[in-house]
């Protein structure tokens, strides 16, 4: 881990970021990847918490990056509280599975106790974050439903420990990512990135298994 800075991302980062991202996240999970219009149009989104974007700096070139937004838990009595939801969370591919992202993760929670946060939940593969700290949401009675079902690929870290014990959750995202649904805006954004071939990845069917699964027990 010689020779690397954390810093927080400036304007004249932004262009870099995208580019990281999108070689980040192409053909992972679909054919293609939107999260580099996902990180575009974040910054402008009022659930964006610039003071959480970090960019990881290797003898003086990006790497890797982390960002973040708002999001909420709501109890049974409808008592809302504010948490936070990272994503994306990048590292060039041959940098990757290098415990930069790691790094990235650890800073950027250390901060964010700072801030006052105390949790971070994730929509993502667990095989990536569960070495992180991060446990199924059924550990914690999260669901996208009070008493609703228990998705996989929801994913919890308690930043204070024990802080959501004793009750039951609704997580309720940010809306920063509905962006992505507009398919016509991503592809007129990616066509400004050099172009890149569009193909099926194994990783895509095992994360459409995560993302359509949950747990029951």
């Amino acid at each position: 881990m010689d020779n690397i800075t954390i810093r927080l991302e400036t304007e004249k980062d932004y262009r870099k970021v995208e580019e990281l991202t999108r070689e980040a996240f192409w053909n992972v999970y679909v054919p293609g990847a939107a999260e580099h219009y996902f990180v575009h149009m974040m910054r402008s989104h009022p659930d964006f918490i610039p003071q959480l974007a970090f960019v990881l700096e290797k003898d003086g070139e990006i790497i890797g990056n982390i960002m973040y937004t708002k999001a909420w838990l709501e109890d049974e009595n409808g008592e809302r509280k504010e948490i936070l939801s990272f994503g994306p969370l990048c590292v060039v591919p041959k940098y990757q599975r290098q415990k930069y992202g790691k790094i990235l993760i650890e800073q950027s929670f250390e901060e964010a106790r700072r801030m006052g946060y105390d949790v971070n939940i994730n929509f993502g593969n667990p095989g990536n974050y569960v070495s992180r700290g991060f446990v199924s949401c059924k550990k914690k009675n999260v669901s996208f439903v009070v008493d609703g079902n228990f998705p996989t690929a929801l994913l919890v870290a308690e930043l204070v420990p024990g802080v959501l014990d004793g009750k039951k959750w609704m997580y309720i995202p940010s809306t920063a990512a509905d962006c992505c649904d507009d398919t016509a805006a991503v592809e007129e954004f990616d066509k400004t990135f050099p172009e890149k071939e569009k193909k099926w990845m194994p990783s895509q069917e095992e994360f459409y298994i995560y993302r359509h699964s949950s747990v029951v027990r």
